[in-house]
């Protein structure tokens, strides 16, 4: 399994392409904004989108949900706890400033230990929660979607409408430092780390 990282919108959201080398089936991970940019690397690769999964549902890693849904055709995942905040974009100042539309309703609610198939290759839902609710990651062959979980040097922020400080720790602690330490953490924003790193030198988290 490999993966191509785009950085979309201006809060500088990282959207994944993971996708099986052989078949090139693709699965879109938080298209934030920028689908154009999306959809041309898609192109560039000759990717074949079958999915798309939202590991949250905040609007910088949802407010491309609509434009890649409908140029693809394809079913959106995202955890029940989130899966209200994804028709209420346009309700947000927010989303105007990030030009975010309001996403389609989810086609599957997933869960914790739930497997999304990318042809040969498997994606394991982590429910996460503590940044929000709904939170998830999502655990390739060697590496995680953390979402805004947990980043290089930093964790998410608790402060939002359903944010838990106690929940985000334990999800971190308990879920994620949990891994082989050479798994590789792609987060919601900022650089890639390891779980070895993040447990040796996070000041949030040690």
């Amino acid at each position: 399994m490999k993966y191509e990282t785009l950085i979309v919108g201006i809060l500088e959201t990282n959207c994944y392409l993971v996708y099986c080398p052989e078949t090139l089936d693709c699965a879109i991970v938080d298209p934030g904004a920028d689908e154009e940019k999306i959809f041309q690397l898609i192109t560039k690769k000759n990717l074949k989108p079958t999915v798309i999964l939202n590991t949250h549902g905040h609007i910088d890693h949802i407010g491309a949900n609509r434009a890649v849904k409908e140029k693809f055709s394809i079913p959106l995942c995202i955890h029940a706890e989130d899966s209200q905040m994804l028709g209420h974009v346009q309700q947000s100042e927010l989303a105007i400033f990030l030009g975010a539309t309001d996403s389609p309703s989810p086609d599957r609610l997933i869960k914790e230990g739930d497997e999304i198939e990318v042809s040969k290759y498997f994606l394991k839902v982590i429910h996460t929660p503590g940044h929000s609710p709904g939170s998830v990651c999502f655990l390739g062959n060697g590496f995680l979607l953390s979402g805004d979980t947990l980043f290089f040097g930093g964790v998410g922020r608790t402060d939002l409408p359903g944010g838990s400080w106690q929940e985000l720790e334990s999800s971190i602690k308990n879920k994620i430092l949990t891994l082989p330490g050479d798994t590789i953490v792609l987060t919601g924003h900022g650089p890639a780390t390891t779980v070895a790193q993040e447990k040796s030198s996070n000041p949030f988290i040690i």
